[in-house]
């Protein structure tokens, strides 16, 4: 296997893909494989990007040998990841921990392949939101891998590309229409400096440690190896998360495997407190409806104080409501 080619794709990716699949011939010596944002639901990805390319695209399946010509994508709630056996690369189905807050994820598979395929490796990130990515494209530049990613400007959704620029050395940005050519080129042996792949190197160990957790083995003991206790709570176990060392852009992971940038921790941390303000505006709403049958009541089984007293229980409430909506609404 000349090359292992990977795509990471999320909102605006599906156009982005399907140009570059349109610029692939059948007779490519390289196997494709592809993580999109789809999500646990039924997605028809697989018919939409066939539309556009020559090589077959389907959902990979468990256990199944990578073949050059051929493109997999990640199936829906499962994370794709990658084995060596014997040389050759065989794909790996799991419902490890989410990571970024989704399943599938992009940073398993780019991890995975690089540490078991090292500089064959080319990863590339496509239009997408926040940051999913970066850390797995830092994994393939780690074990001798390339890195490519979707010029932002020509990206539907330019933050996810931004962030592997501003945090890895990338060795291509390009629009998605030069993005198969060069593909096309590299899988090819071209430049002549990758028909010379270096022996496979053992991964460094934080990619050793996260490709552990991906695959539902990992354990608080390894954590310790690569990351430090933090104040912040996991917003999809309510465990401690882990600040890892060193991590540009700053990441966390729980002891339980679900792992977040801080730019994603921010975002489920937004959402999450935006719920618990929905939720108090209702509980809110509803004492003041309680407290104003109660206050009727009072008035007409004639106890005039009583019913002075809910009314007031139910002013307080309606104004603390209102309070808070215009809070959420600001």
């Amino acid at each position: 296997m000349q090359a292992l080619i990977l795509i990471g794709a999320s909102a605006g990716g599906v156009e982005a893909l399907s140009a570059i699949f349109a610029a692939l011939p059948a007779s490519l010596p390289a196997p494709v494989l592809v993580v999109a944002h789809v999500g646990a639901r039924k997605s028809l990805l697989p018919d939409i990007l066939g539309k556009t390319s020559a090589l077959p695209v389907r959902f990979a399946e468990e256990r199944e040998p990578v073949h050059a010509g051929r493109i997999l994508l990640a199936p829906p709630d499962r994370h794709m990841l990658v084995a060596n056996l014997a040389g050759r690369a065989m794909v790996e189905l799991t419902r490890g921990p989410k990571e970024n807050h989704t399943r599938p994820a992009i940073d398993p598979l780019f991890r995975s392949a690089a540490a078991a395929f090292g500089a064959k490796v080319v990863g590339v990130i496509l239009s997408g939101h926040l940051d999913d990515g970066t850390a797995g494209l830092q994994a393939i530049k780690a074990c001798g891998g390339k890195a490519l990613v979707q010029e932002p400007q020509d990206a539907a959704a330019p933050s996810m590309p931004q962030s592997a620029i501003d945090h890895v050395e990338v060795d291509w940005r390009l629009p998605a229409a030069e993005i198969g050519p060069a593909l096309l080129a590299l899988a090819s042996g071209k430049p002549a400096a990758l028909k010379a792949v270096p022996p496979l190197q053992p991964a460094p160990q934080w990619i050793a440690v996260e490709n552990r957790f991906a695959r539902g083995v990992g354990n608080m003991e390894q954590l310790e190896k690569i990351a430090a206790p933090s104040t912040f709570t996991c917003p999809e176990c309510q465990g401690t998360l882990w600040e890892l060392h060193g991590q540009q852009p700053q990441r966390f992971r729980c002891h339980t495997g679900h792992s977040f940038t801080a730019h994603v921790l921010g975002e489920l941390q937004h959402d999450k407190a935006e719920d618990a303000i929905w939720a108090a505006v209702r509980a809110l709403q509803e004492k003041e409806k309680l407290y104003l049958n109660l206050a009727a009541k009072a008035q007409a089984w004639l106890h005039p104080g009583m019913a002075g007293d809910y009314a007031e229980k139910a002013r307080q409430a309606g104004e603390q409501a209102e309070v808070l909506k215009r809070a959420l609404l600001a």
